[in-house]
């Protein structure tokens, strides 16, 4: 057994996170659905290669007038 090892212990984190799960046995399902809505997307790479080819270029001074 090594020396620093506790025995049986859990954060209060994993404790919340432990009750949690139990009181919304769905939470894991959620929170995928929650992350489907906004982060996992196929990305059209032809679509972006379009809109990459048609930006302009911004100028190094863009608060600076022109005015002398």
């Amino acid at each position: 057994m090594p020396f620093f090892q506790r025995k049986h212990y859990t954060s209060e984190a994993t404790d919340f996170i432990n009750d949690l799960k139990k009181q919304r046995p769905t939470l894991d399902a959620e929170q995928r659905a929650g992350r489907a809505l906004l982060w996992d997307k196929k990305v059209d790479r032809d679509a972006w290669s379009d809109y990459d080819a048609g930006e302009i270029k911004q100028k190094p001074y863009v608060y600076q007038t022109d005015a002398s």
